[in-house]
């Protein structure tokens, strides 16, 4: 079984242009309760390298492309964000890690949870320890 899971995303459009909805309930596996996005990532600066306990994530880069790496402490995906209909949920215990950011990259993250540090392990070791 694969580490990485998309949603099957419905990309509407014609020549005007293109139009992705992401719904709770028909795409979202939960409630939503944060929205953020990473913009302007310098070349060559990952991001990420944490886990969460609880937390769950959609993410999906609308412009630009990265490479996400998912770990659920015995095997590792990378996979490549690289269209807008192109989503993926990062589930709790996975070790996620964001690499080779385009210039124009905005990844867009929705979260399950408002963010509380204490539900982040942001050690790979200790990580390890809590999957096994």
């Amino acid at each position: 079984m694969s580490l990485v899971r998309f949603l099957d995303i419905v990309t509407k459009g014609d020549d005007r242009g293109h139009l992705v909805a992401l719904e709770y309930g028909n795409d979202i596996p939960f409630d939503i309760k944060r929205v953020y996005y990473l913009t302007d990532t310098k070349e060559g600066v990952p991001r990420g390298f944490h886990a969460h306990r609880e937390l769950v994530q959609v993410a999906v880069c609308v412009s630009g492309r990265c490479m996400m790496k998912l770990d659920d402490g015995a095997r590792t995906e990378d996979v490549w964000l690289d269209a807008p209909d192109k989503v993926i949920v990062i589930d709790k215990m996975i070790w996620h890690e964001m690499h080779h950011f385009s210039a124009d990259c905005v990844l867009l993250v929705l979260a399950s949870e408002v963010y509380d540090e204490s539900d982040y392990i942001r050690d790979y070791k200790v990580f390890k320890g809590l999957v096994r």
